[in-house]
């Protein structure tokens, strides 16, 4: 496996024949090629530099390299470009087929085996529908059986033309990794602003009068994700009087000004703080630090210099170029930069960050494999330290219900791609709707909704099975309302800052030794 962390899906139409191992298309190697020998061909990757109406040559293979997700959707004209070449052979190599939903499945299915699960509207009428309803945790006894036989159906069909394999074959090759779901208490000036953005924009309400996410409804899930990072982010929606921060710049403390990062403001970003300070007195580990948002790295650069951390920054407006040599030089051991910041839009996929053994994801996505790409940047082949992965999420927000949403997801994808029969039915539908609701008194919702059978009171009494790791479902890691069952000491010593509770799990067994 080339792609030495993130597990691997291959769909072929046709075994046999060599495919491309090109990383990217090079126009240079390409007509290299083209002279070299007497088979003329394109390489897999120029439908994305120029268009396919220019290709001279039919391709004896259409190859999708590492990024076959990239044909999720039927509908883009990539897709529709690639799928009306004729060619002998189609291979699509992806670690995430399922990122969204099931017709994305049958988007990729169908491009490598037209035909085999029928038409779009026929797989969802014969497969989506009675799987999905089936997977929904207040479905009927009826409803299970009838999707665990559509599901049984699905993956009978479909392993005609499916090789899977996984990231546990690196396992025994790499050093233990720890994640941790990390659950940060709201400071009372975010719970106040919070609450107030409730009342006044008002945003379940318009959401069960129209039924369906707006405009309107994503603008509000955009400014509670950015208040959860912390308050400054929506400081000039407060100075404008937007729609639900109107009057909220009395919530302010006196004298407040965004010039300066306040970490005690924000529960994650407190935690944070910790955890950068016991990192940087107590090891000589090195951190990333990773966002969806560009604002929220800007917080960074700011607790950086405050606290005096050597760093660089990568985001969408550093070149190729500049990007490989500042990885480069972070992932030298005599470099002296402390922190690696990255923008999850930017950079999540396909960097090489192993001088770093701890990275942070401050905030969730909603779509899990794009957090799965991020978090897996230090935990790749030349690794030498143990990884600790930590997941900020404030307790009782939306960013849970976006862990929720994730889980969903996940689980849809292990119970199809990875025929698992017991994923767990944790969430409803319409639990998962239920956006708009801060949980004051949990320590955290994910927990309560899981209805956990091995927790008395919120403590851990029985633990997961042997067998469980990283890839397990949440219900299946290590649940602390403490810190004493913590096995990260850095952790342990952040506890008191805003931590409300923390599920962490390994990806395997120590086999080499490291620490």
């Amino acid at each position: 496996m080339r792609r030495s962390l993130a597990p691997s899906q291959v769909a072929k139409r046709k075994h046999g024949g060599d495919s491309s191992e090109d990383e990217d298309w090079n126009p240079e190697e390409d007509t290299k090629r083209k002279k070299g020998g007497n088979e003329s061909r394109e390489s897999y990757i120029s439908p994305f530099r120029k268009p396919l109406t220019q290709l001279t040559n039919q391709p004896v293979c259409v190859d999708s390299n590492a990024h076959g997700h990239r044909l999720k959707n039927s509908d883009n004209q990539t897709y529709q470009a690639l799928n009306a070449m004729s060619a002998q052979r189609r291979v699509l190599i992806s670690g995430t087929p399922i990122q969204n939903d099931l017709l994305e499945y049958f988007s990729l299915v169908h491009f490598v085996n037209a035909g085999i699960l029928g038409t779009a509207q026929e797989f969802k009428k014969r497969f989506e529908l009675p799987i999905l309803k089936g997977r929904d945790a207040d479905a009927s006894g009826k409803d299970r059986q009838v999707g665990e036989e559509k599901l049984k159906e699905l993956i009978s069909i479909v392993n005609g033309c499916l090789i899977r394999r996984t990231s546990d074959i690196l396992s025994k090759y790499l050093p233990v990794k720890i994640e941790q779901v990390v659950c940060c208490r709201l400071t009372p000036l975010q719970s106040e602003l919070y609450k107030l953005f409730l009342r006044q924009a008002k945003p379940l309400q318009t959401l069960q009068q129209q039924g369906k996410i707006s405009v309107s409804s994503l603008s509000s899930i955009t400014s509670l994700k950015k208040l959860c990072n912390h308050p400054a982010l929506i400081y000039d929606k407060c100075v404008e009087r937007d729609e639900g921060f109107d009057g909220a710049l009395n919530l302010f403390p006196t004298g407040y000004s965004t010039k300066a990062v306040e970490p005690q403001l924000s529960g994650k970003m407190l935690v944070l703080d910790y955890i950068l300070a016991m990192t940087r007195s107590t090891t000589s580990d090195k951190v990333v630090l990773v966002s969806n948002y560009t604002q929220t790295l800007d917080l960074f650069e700011k607790l950086c210099r405050t606290r005096r951390y050597l760093y660089v920054r990568l985001d969408g407006t550093m070149s190729i170029k500049k990007r490989a040599k500042i990885v480069e030089r972070f992932n030298s051991p005599s470099s002296p930069e402390f922190i690696f910041m990255l923008s999850s839009k930017a950079g999540g996929c396909g960097l090489n960050l192993i001088g770093a053994n701890r990275l942070v994801m401050f905030d969730p996505d909603w779509n899990p494999a794009n957090d799965e790409q991020a978090m897996a940047r230090v935990w790749r082949d030349g690794q030498k330290k143990t990884c600790y992965i930590y997941r900020l999420l404030s307790t009782g927000t939306i960013e849970e219900k976006i862990l929720q949403r994730q889980a969903h997801k996940k689980a849809l994808s292990s119970c199809v791609v990875d025929e698992e029969q017991d994923v767990e039915r944790h969430f409803s539908l319409g639990e998962l709707r239920e956006l708009f609701h801060l949980s004051e008194e949990t320590t955290s919702d994910t927990h309560d909704r899981f209805r956990c059978r091995r927790c008395v009171n919120g403590r851990q009494v029985r633990p997961p099975p042997e067998d469980s790791d990283c890839t397990c479902d949440l219900s299946q890691w290590q649940h602390c309302s403490d810190k004493r069952g913590l096995r990260d000491p850095i952790l342990q010593a952040s506890w008191d800052a805003a931590i409300s509770f923390v599920f962490h799990q390994r990806s395997h067994e120590d086999q080499r030794g490291v620490v």
